[in-house]
């Protein structure tokens, strides 16, 4: 029996209309610069699209190049609703959003299935939005690909760098981690903290990354483990914060946008 997850952020983090929801992110993505090849990974953050949309198109735009190629999107992302020790998988075969349904690519799913860390979970994936917000940017950047999600729990760098390994494949593949940065600092020290990230993610500096840096610091660290062994080179492409896009400037959230290649 096919099963499908249904999407639990609709009209709230994003328009649930179609036409509305296609409108907003090609409006983002044509404010976004496009040049150069297509990444192998990036990093991208999930909040509201009012708020970190923006900021995501900035790097989502880089994937253009790629969008005769990639042929699979391997999106992970941290938990927020519930607590759990390694990484989940969904048993769904379709993940949909008002933009129409992808398929999961279930035979990369069993790729990593065997690892002791890695589970299948469909109550972390249910309402969780770290994964959700990117799927519309996803079908609107590439033509026919796969979607591979895990929800990140408590899990160390060299877990996630395995799952990544096995997952790594060629031109056909990209990477997507799921990450806000600082929450709900000053203006002034948000900027400070989340520019000091910016570098340790640039140099792939996995180590220097905390709790207090990035909400998806276990799905972020664990890309860099993996990047620094295939020698990627990680740049920022934009950085700002909720006081920058829709929001006050006493308690803000940090956004970036990081590529790999």
């Amino acid at each position: 029996m096919t099963t499908v997850r249904q999407p639990a952020a609709a009209g709230a983090f994003y328009p649930a209309d179609p036409d509305q929801l296609h409108k907003m992110v090609q409006g983002f993505l044509d404010q976004a610069e496009t040049s150069g090849p297509p990444p192998k990974a990036i990093i991208v953050p999930h909040a509201g699209y009012i708020y970190s949309g923006p900021v995501a198109a900035s790097a989502y735009a880089r994937l253009k190049q790629g969008r005769d190629t990639i042929r699979r999107v391997v999106l992970l992302g941290p938990s927020h609703r519930v607590g759990f020790r390694g990484l989940a998988v969904s048993s769904a075969d379709w993940f949909v959003t008002p933009l129409g349904s992808i398929p999961v690519d279930r035979q990369a799913v069993e790729q990593i299935i065997d690892l002791p860390f890695v589970q299948v979970m469909d109550q972390a994936h249910s309402m969780e939005h770290s994964l959700e917000v990117h799927l519309p940017f996803l079908q609107e950047v590439l033509d026919r690909f796969k979607l591979v999600p895990v929800v990140v729990g408590d899990a160390e760098p060299e877990e996630v760098a395995e799952v990544l390994e096995r997952l790594w494949g060629g031109e056909e593949t990209v990477i997507v981690i799921s990450s806000d940065l600082s929450h709900y600092h000053d203006y002034q020290t948000a900027r400070r903290m989340d520019s000091a990230t910016s570098h340790a993610i640039e140099t792939l500096q996995w180590e220097k990354i905390g709790y207090e840096s990035a909400c998806g610091r276990a799905p972020v660290n664990g890309l860099l483990y993996a990047a620094r062994k295939h020698a990627l080179k990680g740049s920022t492409v934009d950085l700002r914060n909720s006081g920058d896009t829709a929001g006050p400037r006493d308690r803000v959230v940090g956004y970036g946008a990081y590529v790999f290649q």
